[in-house]
């Protein structure tokens, strides 16, 4: 079992329908979280920079809610309670 990701720094790039963020591990890798339709999502990237991107967002470093539902306008969800949901763990000292 791997050691859960610590998250040193956030920033919220849309606060719902989704909310996402991007964040940065406390080893300085970067990861897209994204909370929509129920269903939460943390990728892993070389940046910020989605135009850099190789792979589409599927949740490859964790995922939660995996009942996707296209009906659900659910896309609203605090920080805390997504890195919980996901497995991530918030420093008590993080850059929010």
């Amino acid at each position: 079992m791997s050691e859960p990701i610590v998250l040193a720094r956030t920033v919220q790039t849309c606060r719902s329908h989704p909310s996402q963020w991007d964040a940065w591990s406390a080893d300085g890798q970067y990861l897209y979280l994204r909370y929509r339709g129920g269903r939460g999502t943390v990728d892993a990237y070389d940046n910020a920079d989605s135009d850099t991107w190789t792979t589409p967002p599927d949740g490859a470093v964790a995922r939660f809610g995996e009942g996707w539902d296209q009906r659900s306008y659910d896309g609203d969800i605090s920080l805390e309670e997504f890195c919980e949901r996901a497995g991530l763990i918030l420093a008590a000292n993080a850059e929010n």
